[in-house]
């Protein structure tokens, strides 16, 4: 069979990506390899390996061919991408990506839209490590030269903003970063690399929470980082020195995840497109916050930079208090209350994101809520959500004035 880095379509390679017969003798998915101690029939045949570990079995947290598979197939998703390592969960591998660059005395830019879990490694594990930590505004595109400073190591990116959705200018930031030789680091896991190519856009080190949208099922909780040839061996060795590596069967599922990956996404991608709208349309709401919607602060670099739309948006309601939200969300029939995204079942999540913002201000009408569209029928979707924001509008006597398209206006 030939092999998945061939000129073949990113959609493509996702199907074969990982398969190669020495991985899988042939096997359509990648066996489950549960391993721990790796045997050696000679003194000769030990010293070998340990000379080139990366040649073999060696230690089962030094990788197994299932580990191995996905791995490759997270790498072929990124042109240009040396390697990628997996991690337990989103945050280890955030945490992971971030210790490489990690220096006391040093000085890391994080965007104020950042994951509250990143926000929470900034202050809570690189503080007390030595290093001086910056928020800065999402929007500020090319301006972050300013921010800059002799003790800069990285800058982090988070786009759009898993809450508020600001669209960063990546290239122009990478621009500025690459003038002074300062790391870039990119939580990718709202686009994937099939809606966003970080590497292909310069990035040095982009981060995926995998439990989203490459597992796909909610049923597993993993990680990765992935990093540029001049990048690649700082993360290996990390990953290493950290003892980090994912389970065998939750592998399996990233591995059984990541060949649907272009169809889902599409899907979550157009009812998310198609219910933004809808709400955007509605008097309980003032103001909808997604960048695939014109009207939106970060339209024109969306078009510009992404492939599609994910699956995830948030609205402000127009009026009303936090109680009040059980008028919406008790009785929905096809949305639960719940974390995350990326599965195949429909979320809300009411959100709070203005305590969080430390260099810049959210303000907002009333309540926030954040929407991921599952696999469910997108009419049927759109019905419930509609007739949740009936019951709001009645019990508050909510309504607004919306921006065209619906879109958010700041």
């Amino acid at each position: 069979m030939a092999r998945a880095d061939d000129n073949f379509d990113v959609r493509t390679q996702l199907v074969r990506a990982g398969r190669r017969p020495a991985l899988t003798q042939g096997i359509v998915n990648p066996p489950v390899y549960h391993a721990s101690t790796c045997t050696f029939e000679t003194l000769g045949d030990f010293d070998a390996r340990r000379a080139d570990p990366d040649s073999g079995l060696l230690y089962g947290r030094q990788g197994t061919p299932t580990i191995w598979a996905l791995e490759e197939a997270l790498t072929g998703m990124d042109p240009g991408a040396a390697g990628t390592k997996l991690f337990p969960s989103g945050v280890a591998a955030i945490s992971g990506a971030l210790l490489t660059v990690a220096r006391p005395g040093g000085h890391i830019l994080f965007p104020d839209s950042a994951y509250e879990p990143t926000r929470g490694l900034a202050q809570g594990l690189l503080k007390p490590l030595g290093m001086e930590v910056e928020f800065y505004d999402p929007r500020i595109g090319a301006g972050i030269a300013e921010r800059i400073r002799e003790t800069t190591r990285a800058i982090y990116m988070e786009s759009p903003g898993s809450l508020t959705f600001e669209v960063q200018d990546v290239p122009a930031i990478v621009e500025a970063a690459k003038a002074r030789g300062i790391t870039t680091i990119l939580d990718n896991t709202w686009a994937t690399p099939l809606l966003f190519p970080a590497m292909a856009r310069g990035i040095d080190i982009e981060v995926q929470s995998l439990t989203k949208f490459i597992v796909g099922h909610s049923d597993a909780m993993m990680g990765a980082v992935t990093a540029a040839p001049g990048h690649w061996p700082r993360v290996k060795a990390m990953a290493k020195r950290l003892g980090q590596t994912a389970g065998p069967d939750d592998v399996y599922l990233a591995l059984r995840g990541i060949r649907t990956l272009a169809p889902r996404l599409r899907q979550h991608g157009e009812t998310a497109l198609r219910l933004a709208r809808a709400v955007g349309a509605h008097p309980a709401v003032s103001r909808v916050l997604c960048p695939g919607l014109p009207g939106d602060p970060g339209h024109a670099l969306w078009q510009r930079d992404f492939a599609g739309y994910s699956s995830i948006f948030s609205f402000i309601l127009a009026g009303g208090e936090r109680a009040d939200l059980r008028h919406l969300i008790d009785d929905l029939a096809l949305y639960s209350i719940g974390f995350s995204f990326g599965g195949f079942e429909s979320l809300i999540l009411p959100i709070e994101p203005a305590p969080l913002r430390t260099a810049t201000r959210f303000e907002a009408d009333g309540p926030a809520i954040r929407i991921h569209c599952g696999l469910e029928d997108a009419g049927d979707l759109e019905a419930d959500l509609i007739a949740g924001l009936d019951r709001y509008a009645a019990r508050t006597g909510s309504s607004g004035a919306r921006a065209a398209g619906g879109a958010a206006t700041r």
